[in-house]
């Protein structure tokens, strides 16, 4: 086992409150992530928090992110604004600066909206209110079965149920099987309501990686943006960043229901994930890789199997085929 582990922030944007979600709702993915879930032999260091701001109405932790030994940010969107003050966002964006990995993950409507001012990546989240769809076609319920709910609301199912995934050519990394490098990971947690992500036009180190399917219209939708070789505005490299369209990929409850949810979701539970094991391997499997995809280029420095290669020329040259392919 290899010393020095990888440090990961997982947190949240709103503070602890009774019957809601919380940093308490992932505690699966922490324990698979503490539990040897990155891979390769090397350890992983987990904190894992909810917003809790000071006097100043800024979280302290996320205020000095740019100063921590986190190597990446987990952030789990789950405001409906107001979760994140300027000061955090531009302490987020220092991190990246330094190299750091960024993931974010937000949901349907206006859930996860402040993600919207940290630089780079915000303009890859689509809201109701903020940052709208492009097409006035998409601006529109896709779910139809939970009223109190409007757009962006991708079904991709039931909560408990896994969906199947479509990999954008050329197949990202972070698709592919650990366990057999010729496979693409097939499934990911449904969920009824899923936001709108996709990559900024004007932004030539953001893609779409993966693609899902409504289950009530089938119309395709993205699920992950990522964000590599990204530069500030005076050209400094900035660290990783993955942007996915709902914090249910991650959530206990969309991986095993057992574990329960806030009483006011109230849509029909499946169990596919519970009797589907492929589907729950791949899951788990995504997370290693995208626990070790994101660490800072330094980690490099460790171990030779630790970063993932480089594109190759072909692969450079294609990878920017969609900004946003919908």
């Amino acid at each position: 086992m290899k010393s020095n582990p990888l440090r990961i922030l997982l947190q949240t944007t709103t503070p602890e409150r009774p019957d809601d979600w919380s940093i308490r709702s992932f505690s699966l993915l922490r324990r698979h992530l503490e539990s040897g879930g990155a891979g390769q032999g090397w350890p992983v260091a987990v904190t894992a928090r909810n917003r809790e701001a000071s006097g100043s109405g800024s979280d302290p932790v996320l205020a000095a992110i740019d100063k921590s030994d986190f190597d990446e940010l987990w952030l789990f969107a789950l405001d409906s604004g107001g979760g994140l003050t300027a000061e955090e966002a531009a302490a987020i964006g220092r991190f990246r600066r330094r190299g750091r990995g960024l993931v974010t993950a937000r949901d349907h409507q206006d859930v996860g909206c402040s993600l919207c001012s940290i630089r780079g990546v915000g303009p890859a989240n689509r809201f109701h209110s903020l940052n709208r769809e492009t097409q006035p076609s998409r601006r529109k319920r896709d779910d139809q079965d939970t009223a109190t709910i409007s757009w962006p609301n991708y079904h991709s199912g039931d909560n408990g149920d896994f969906q199947k995934i479509e990999a954008a050519e050329p197949v990202h990394p972070l698709l592919h099987d650990p366990e057999n490098r010729k496979r693409v990971l097939e499934f990911f947690p449904a969920h009824p309501h899923e936001g709108a992500v996709s990559a900024p036009p004007d932004d030539d180190s953001a893609r779409v990686i993966a693609i899902g399917h409504s289950a009530s219209t089938g119309r395709p939708f993205n699920l992950i943006v990522v964000f590599d070789g990204s530069a500030d505005r005076d050209g400094k490299p900035l660290g990783r960043a993955v942007v996915h369209s709902s914090f249910h990929h991650f959530a206990d409850y969309n991986w095993d229901p057992v574990a329960g949810a806030p009483s006011f979701v109230t849509e029909p539970v499946g169990s596919g994930m519970a009797t589907n094991p492929q589907a729950a391997a791949d899951i788990r499997a995504y997370v290693g890789n995208l626990a070790r995809w994101v660490a800072p280029a330094r980690r490099a420095q460790s171990t030779s199997q630790w970063r993932f290669p480089a594109l190759t020329l072909e692969e450079a040259a294609r990878k920017a085929w969609v900004h946003e392919r919908f």
